[in-house]
């Protein structure tokens, strides 16, 4: 039995992984990427980094909630929309029945009796923090998804969040109220008494609660992640997160309704208990979106073995040779110079590998980053002057410090003449060949 479970999983492994050497079917490459995606998402759940996030996330949302929906609503009551906070919390815990109402009442009364006049600069910067708290958890998270290492600066996080969070409640909440002020025209309700038209409205209202979760799903894997998302990608993270959810919300209404022994047993924390659960199973769904957007976007991490790749060191000089020619080749040619999204999604390389190569060579004075938004990549230096044996030397050194270097490992004579040979070697194969003429060797990329 053993053996014939390592035959079928040995048999997926070189069906669904290897390279085939001619292109497949369409049908059959949809296929086996629908079940690379399945494989590769059950494998992270598996591991526990997103049930980590997701678990972090309810810890925050507990501690901000209700800054959070201060700060966001005290801006709708200067346009007389506050009396919405209550059905959109009582939308969200829905799934929670009766203690859903209960638990929104409680958030409201806490908003009500938060009064930003008498809190102070202190005391407004506290609020404004914690509310702040909560969203850069958010993006945190995400950018761990997108294997993102750089995080948004201050002055950005601020101006990003507080639109987010101020304007954000605002458009949504018109949107509402626009779209009942259009359902309330006699002319529309006339054409309501239509039977088809009417029989079409009550299956459109079956599908418009899916739509809208869709829409705002799609827009905070756009939105949060630091790094540019193609809109396809999240509009397939947003379709399989929404789904998910409000799906997910049925199914807890069903456990919320007989959870009679959980108020047997836990008695008034039952309320807060089941809160958590469903806070959690959000937060979870959430991120389990943001994984299908990254994968279709980044299909070149679908591979038998999880985690971020790791390269050797020939394929780490081997991709520094490949960026440093393409970068070079723009930068001769007028272009606009490459970001590292877009060296990644080109080479079809892990961000992470291209973010190492990027910061060695700059680190080593051959690269320098531009000043603009996302980040361009510029030759440091002269292509005419600047040799590939120094290109690569530079990558060969990345990571080194002064406390681990060839100088502070002990080694004997003969090890550092066996090195010395080999880089004297080296040097004279690419004696006189300069970055310039890589780039003007390289094939141009299609």
């Amino acid at each position: 039995m053993v053996r014939q479970f390592a035959a079928i999983r040995a048999w997926l492994d070189d069906a669904l992984w290897r390279i085939p050497a001619e292109p497949l079917p369409r049908a059959r490459a949809w296929l086996f990427r629908f079940l690379q995606i399945a494989i590769v998402l059950a494998r992270d759940l598996a591991q526990g980094q997103l049930t980590l996030r997701a678990m972090g996330l309810v810890y925050t949302t507990l501690l901000s909630i209700v800054p959070l929906l201060a700060l966001s609503f005290s801006v709708l009551k200067a346009f007389g929309v506050y009396n919405q906070i209550r059905p959109m919390l009582l939308n969200f815990l829905a799934p929670l029945g009766e203690k859903g109402v209960e638990i929104t009442a409680r958030i409201v009364q806490f908003i009500e009796n938060v009064n930003v006049g008498v809190l102070g600069s202190v005391g407004l910067a506290l609020l404004l923090y914690t509310a702040v708290s909560l969203v850069q958890k958010i993006e945190e998270a995400f950018n761990f998804i997108w294997h993102v290492s750089r995080s948004r600066g201050i002055g950005e996080r601020f101006s990003r969040y507080l639109s987010a969070l101020l304007v954000g409640p605002l458009l949504v909440f018109s949107a509402i109220g626009i779209t009942a002020g259009v359902a309330s025209l006699g002319l529309v309700r006339e054409a309501m008494e239509v039977e088809g038209i009417s029989w079409l409205a009550v299956h459109a209202g079956r599908v418009v609660p899916y739509l809208l979760v869709i829409g705002a799903f799609t827009f905070v894997y756009t939105f949060m992640p630091n790094t540019r998302v193609r809109l396809g990608p999240a509009l397939a993270g947003g379709v399989a997160g929404g789904i998910l959810w409000q799906s997910a919300g049925w199914a807890f209404a069903l456990f919320a309704a007989s959870s009679t022994n959980y108020a047997a047993i836990y008695s008034s924390f039952a309320i807060l208990i089941l809160f958590m659960l469903w806070l959690y199973l959000s937060w979870l769904i959430l991120l389990f979106g943001a994984n299908v957007a990254f994968y279709a976007q980044h299909p070149e991490y679908l591979v038998a073995q999880g985690g971020e790749p790791q390269l050797s060191n020939r394929m780490r000089e081997r991709l520094a040779l490949v960026i440093m020619g393409r970068i070079a080749r723009r930068h001769l040619e007028g272009e606009a110079p490459l970001s590292a999204d877009a060296l990644a999604q080109s080479l079809h390389a892990p961000m992470r590998a291209v973010d190492a190569v990027l910061a060695a060579l700059h680190a080593g004075g051959i690269l320098a980053p531009t000043g603009t938004e996302p980040v361009g990549w510029l030759p440091a230096r002269d292509l005419a002057e600047l040799s590939v044996k120094a290109l690569l030397d530079a990558v060969r050194a990345s990571g080194e410090n002064r406390f681990l270097n060839p100088q502070s490992l002990a080694g004997s004579e003969a090890i550092d003449q066996l090195l010395r040979r080999s880089d004297d070697a080296a040097e004279a194969a690419l004696r006189g060949v300069s970055v310039r003429d890589l780039a003007a060797s390289a094939a141009k990329p299609e």
